[in-house]
């Protein structure tokens, strides 16, 4: 039994292989189920016995590289660190990550590049949409933390400053995906991680009184 566990889950991370190394090539909505089977040396129905669609596939491909960033979020909001260093601390292994990791790199590549959310694909806007809220909310709880340690100004609203955040952060890998030679993810990151916490301080700025 358990040699038959292992075997079953060699040939799924085979398929997951397969469909990582296609998609990157051709995009998902171009790479057929029965294209990935043939480069993983498998049968269509074996993709079945494991994934019930292409949705389904994608996402656990995508889970094998972004369900440790997500756990990261998560563990925001119950590390004993200070809420804004262990922002940074998270964000930073991110960027490592996409900077100097290829498989990585491969698979946000194909979450930002290679992918459309229509017909058989809508599944995989349900979890990408699932993600972002959950780590926006994490990320929320900690500004909420920051701003009742005194190190984020309670005059900021914690939710536009998480989404500031994530916008930033996104911008940043969106940017480098489409050109990798343009600047260096990590130094510019870690600047403007170090720009937009230095900001958190400070008072909205107020509108001169008429007159």
């Amino acid at each position: 039994m358990r040699r038959t566990k292992e075997d079953a889950q060699l040939t799924r991370e085979v398929l997951l292989d397969a469909a990582e190394v296609l998609f990157a090539q051709r995009g998902v909505s171009r790479t057929s189920l029965q294209e990935i089977a043939k480069a993983a040396g498998m049968t269509r129905g074996a993709v079945y016995w494991h994934f019930k669609d292409k949705a389904e596939l994608f996402n656990a491909m995508m889970a094998r590289t972004a369900s440790p960033m997500e756990e990261a979020a998560q563990a925001l909001a119950h590390s004993p660190q200070p809420p804004l260093v262990e922002l940074k601390r998270t964000a930073m292994d991110a960027l490592n990550r996409i900077a100097h990791d290829p498989r990585t790199r491969r698979v946000f590549g194909i979450a930002t590049q290679k992918v459309e959310y229509v017909d058989d694909l809508m599944g995989v806007r349900e979890r990408h949409l699932e993600i972002h809220q959950t780590c926006q909310l994490c990320v929320k709880m900690a500004f909420e933390r920051a701003q009742a340690l005194g190190d984020v100004s309670a005059h900021l609203s914690a939710q536009v400053i998480a989404m500031s955040y994530q916008a930033m952060l996104n911008g940043l890998i969106n940017h480098w995906m489409l050109d990798p030679e343009a600047f260096d993810l990590v130094h510019c990151g870690e600047q403007s991680l170090d720009l937009f916490m230095s900001g958190l301080q400070q008072k909205p700025a107020t509108a001169p009184s008429a007159g």
